[in-house]
């Protein structure tokens, strides 16, 4: 739709939490708007075909803490095929790259740092003073590097950037579903209905006077009330601005840095010698690793993921790289002749997305309180959402969409007391 010149809510961002706020609004009586800078919904939700056969989701795609994740109704509603396998996180589809007493081995020092970490964080909410949750690897241990790897997955950095009492803060219940069809095509199923502006790029939001003025690449318009869900990194590079500034805010984004992980689809020429839905990970003590999920649904391809500095890295090489390095990387686990059975496909690049740069929010250590300075509204005017908001489900879609929700019933709430 074009920009209207009054609005009575104008929410900025059409991803989880954007789209989330949008759809709580509909039936308020209120005029609506989502301003969107790409040129399509969804933010770091995001499906492609990767070739005609191939399904890939470029950001999220699992449905987290799947009992508790809005988007499994959402996606029933919908009618989009939910997959509830068995992730292959833990698993191995050959005993040769990763032995099995090699893999227990790993599998109890990882378990050991988790109750570690749990009772660090237990003694640092007791005390007030919040550590690194790298201070829990245990020194000396072998496999602390391919700790440290999984953290770069499930945080987007390395440990030493983790908050020890943010990183317990986080619910996660084991339950762990996909979309079949992708879950950026479930998000973007989801925002149908919802009032946008693509292409509109927000610089600046002025909340000096008695209603807000945005101004945005389209042009600008007034509104009574926004809510904010865009990345922490666009509000700490201060990408938009406010006026008058909200230090605060800023400070906060910066505690809740985005952390970085990426993906990249590799096409399998005769897949049936490789297990459906297998995982692959070599044991090489060393945090600079991928780790490849075999024939997701069964489709003729491995996908690969890599995080923290080392996806940073590969990103900063250029296109192909993360392509290569799989390549390479899948060669030497599992033999040569993959070379010519491997084809590149499609890579994220979220670090050098403009509207994104990054994947997910982390607390620094020091900073797990940030989540809460965040989300919390100004004026009774300016709102905020979005993943790093969410107090225990930060860093998912889910945890986005709900923030929206949240936002929405403030502003709703405002209204109401006048």
């Amino acid at each position: 739709m074009s920009l209207p010149s009054q609005i009575d809510v104008a929410i900025i961002g059409a991803g989880a939490a954007g789209l989330g706020a949008a759809r709580a609004l509909e039936n308020s009586g209120l005029s609506v708007i989502v301003l969107e800078a790409r040129n399509r919904v969804g933010g770091r939700a995001h499906t492609i075909m990767a070739s005609p056969d191939i399904t890939f989701d470029l950001g999220c795609g699992w449905l987290h803490s799947a009992d508790k994740n809005a988007f499994v109704r959402i996606a029933e509603r919908l009618n989009f095929e939910i997959d509830k396998g068995r992730p292959p996180w833990r698993e191995q589809g050959f005993d040769a790259v990763f032995p099995p007493k090699e893999r227990a081995d790993f599998i109890e020092a990882v378990d050991a740092f988790y109750s570690r970490a749990e009772e660090a964080a237990r003694e640092a909410a007791k005390s007030g003073r919040d550590s690194a949750a790298s201070l829990c690897l245990e020194p000396g241990n072998r496999w602390n590097p391919m700790i440290d790897a999984i953290s770069t997955y499930i945080n987007g950095c390395e440990l030493d950037s983790v908050s020890i009492l943010d990183m317990e803060a986080y619910e996660d219940t084991g339950i762990n579903w996909r979309v079949r069809r992708g879950y950026g095509a479930l998000v973007t199923a989801y925002g149908g209905p919802c009032p946008l502006a693509l292409n509109c790029h927000v610089t600046l939001i002025d909340h000096s006077g008695k209603r807000l003025r945005i101004e945005t690449s389209l042009g600008t318009l007034e509104a009574g009330k926004a809510i904010v869900t865009v990345p922490t990194n666009l509000i700490a590079d201060e990408a938009i601005r406010f006026h008058p500034a909200l230090p605060e805010k800023v400070d906060a984004a910066h505690g809740l840095p985005l952390g970085l992980a990426d993906k990249v689809m590799l096409a399998l020429d005769a897949p049936e010698t490789l297990p459906k839905d297998g995982g692959l990970r070599g044991a090489t003590m060393r945090t600079a690793m991928g780790s490849f999920h075999l024939r997701p649904f069964g489709q003729p391809c491995i996908e690969g993921f890599f995080g923290g500095s080392f996806a940073r890295q590969l990103e900063d090489a250029g296109d192909g790289a993360l392509a290569a390095h799989s390549i390479d990387e899948i060669a030497s686990l599992l033999g040569n002749e993959y070379r010519r059975k491997l084809k590149p496909l499609s890579e994220s690049r979220w670090a050098h997305d403009p509207f994104a740069r990054g994947s997910y929010s982390h607390a620094l250590p020091g900073h797990a309180g940030m989540r809460a300075v965040l989300a919390a509204p100004v004026d009774g005017r300016l709102f905020f959402a979005g993943e790093a908001t969410s107090p225990n489900f930060f860093s998912t879609a889910h945890g986005a969409r709900d923030s929206g929700e949240r936002a929405a019933g403030e502003v709703v709430a405002s209204l109401a007391r006048g």
